[in-house]
C-alpha cells in the first residue's frame, strides 16, 4: 500500500488545495510563473497539507481557513526544496530535472524567494496573530537547519545530537507546525493542539530518518537520484553516524572523502556496501520506531474519529516504509 492510500478519502480537499496552490504561485513575470508552475507540476505527497486537513477535523472545521494554512505550509516546503537543490547542486528531484538544473542557480534562488513571499502573503488571510507567529518562527528554524546542513557538510566529527537538531529544524518542525496550525484554524483547544503538535514533531523526526535510510537502501529508480547521493553531497545522516562506530568503516569513509571531488562511483558503491554490512540500517530503523511510538502516544487522549485513525495509519505506514 502507498502512503497516499492512507489518506485517499481526502482527495476532494487535496484537489482544492492543488488549485489554491496554482493560484498562489501566479506571477506577472513570465520566468517566475514558468518556474513556479513547473515546480508545482513536479508533484509530491503533499503530506504537510494532509496533516493540516486531518488536524483541522478535531474542531470546528472551516474549509477556507484550513486550505489557507495548508497552502502556506506547502509553499514553504516547495521553496525549501528549490533552495536545497541549489545548495546541493542537485540535477534531479523525483527523477525530473530541478529548477536549478533547467534555469540556473540565480533563477532558482529567486523562484524560492518568490514562493516564500507568496506563503507569507497567503497566511495573512487567516486573521490569527498566533498562527502568524508560529509560521514565522518555524521559517526561522527551517533556515537555521539549512545553514547547519551547509556548515556540517563533510564534518565526520559531528554528534548524534547535531544530526537530530538539524533534522528537527529542517523537517520535523514544519510537520509539527502543520498539525498545530490545522488545529488552530479549526479553533481546537490549546491542550489538544499541543498534543497534535508533538505528534507531528515525532512523526517528522521519524519521516526524515526513514528518508535518510532510504538514501542507502532504495534503488535509483525509487529515489529519482543515485543511491548514497546525500553522502556524496557531504550530508552526514544517521546511518553514517551509526556506521562510523565501526572503526574500519570510519577509516574507509575518511579515505574515500579525503578529496570529495575525486570520489568515484566505484568507491561510493564500495562504501555503501560496507555501510550495509554494519548494524547502522537496523539501528536507524529502531530509532525511527522510537519516535513513532512517541507520536502514537500523543494521540491517546485525542477523540476517536476518522482523522485520528488516519493519523495513526500514517505513522504506522512510515514505520514500515522500505522504499
Amino acid at each position: 500500500m502507498k502512503l497516499t492510500k492512507t489518506y485517499g478519502h481526502l482527495k476532494k480537499e487535496l484537489d482544492m488545495i492543488e488549485h489554491a496552490l496554482a493560484d498562489a504561485i501566479q506571477a506577472d513575470h513570465d520566468t517566475l510563473r514558468e518556474t513556479s508552475t513547473q515546480l508545482l507540476k513536479a508533484g509530491g505527497k503533499r503530506i504537510r497539507p494532509v496533516f493540516v486537513l486531518l488536524c483541522g477535523q478535531f474542531g470546528e472545521y472551516n474549509a477556507e481557513r484550513v486550505t489557507t494554512v495548508a497552502v502556506s505550509l506547502e509553499l514553504i516546503h516547495m521553496a525549501s526544496l528549490v533552495h536545497d537543490d541549489v545548495i546541493d547542486d542537485a540535477a534531479l528531484r523525483r527523477g525530473e530535472p530541478t529548477i536549478k538544473q533547467l534555469y540556473g542557480n540565480r533563477t532558482a534562488m529567486y523562484t524560492g524567494d518568490f514562493i516564500l513571499a507568496r506563503a507569507l502573503e497567503n497566511i495573512t488571510k487567516l486573521k490569527n496573530p498566533s498562527a502568524h507567529r508560529i509560521l514565522s518562527r518555524t521559517m526561522v528554524q527551517v533556515a537555521k537547519g539549512e545553514i547547519e546542513q551547509i556548515r556540517d557538510k563533510y564534518n565526520w566529527n559531528q554528534s548524534l545530537r547535531d544530526y537530530l537538531r538539524r533534522i528537527k529544524r529542517k523537517t520535523a518542525l514544519l510537520i509539527a507546525a502543520s498539525c498545530k496550525l490545522g488545529a488552530i484554524a479549526s479553533d481546537v483547544d490549546e491542550k489538544r493542539a499541543a498534543k497534535l503538535f508533538w505528534y507531528g514533531y515525532y512523526v517528522g523526526m521519524s519521516y526524515q530518518i526513514i528518508d535518510d535510510i532510504l538514501d542507502f537502501t532504495a534503488s535509483e529508480r525509487e529515489l529519482g537520484k543515485p543511491a548514497g547521493n546525500d553522502l556524496l553531497q557531504g550530508n552526514v545522516t544517521l546511518p553514517v553516524l551509526l556506521a562510523m562506530q565501526d572503526p574500519s568503516f570510519e577509516q574507509q569513509l575518511r579515505e574515500t572523502f579525503a578529496d570529495p571531488e575525486l570520489v568515484t562511483r566505484t568507491s561510493m558503491d564500495s562504501l555503501l556496501d560496507s555501510l550495509k554490512q554494519t548494524d547502522a540500517i537496523a539501528a536507524s530503523y529502531r530509532i525511527s520506531n522510537q519516535y513513532l511510538q512517541k507520536a502514537l502516544k500523543q494521540l491517546d487522549d485525542i477523540p476517536h474519529n476518522k482523522a485520528k485513525h488516519t493519523l495513526q495509519s500514517i505513522a504506522k505506514y512510515i514505520g514500515k516504509r522500505r522504499s
